[in-house]
């Protein structure tokens, strides 16, 4: 695919966004989702072609923004880990 034909593939998919948005369908939560990943995965493409600063701040970006979406998840993990510390030192006092 060259430039133009990926600009244009680019073009219709963004006035396609935006007839949905006007018809009602509103995909604002999957680009906000899908946003971070892209700067990581630019970020990713700028370090390996030796752009080593424009790429680092893409990815720090990138994660910046989605250190807040993956939150819960993280503090499930940590609750998670806890109750399985807390269990394991039951555990380990029964047998001393």
């Amino acid at each position: 695919m060259n430039g133009k034909s990926a600009l244009g593939a680019l073009l219709v998919v963004l006035g396609g966004l935006m007839v949905l948005k006007f018809l009602g369908v509103s995909f604002g939560w999957i680009i906000g989702l899908l946003m971070p990943f892209i700067l990581i995965g630019l970020g990713v493409v700028g370090l390996k072609n030796n752009s080593k600063v424009i790429g680092g701040i893409m990815i720090v970006i990138g994660a910046f923004m989605l250190l807040p979406k993956v939150a819960g998840i993280i503090t499930l993990l940590v609750a998670i880990g806890v109750i399985v510390w807390g269990v394991s030192m039951f555990k380990r006092e029964k047998r001393v």
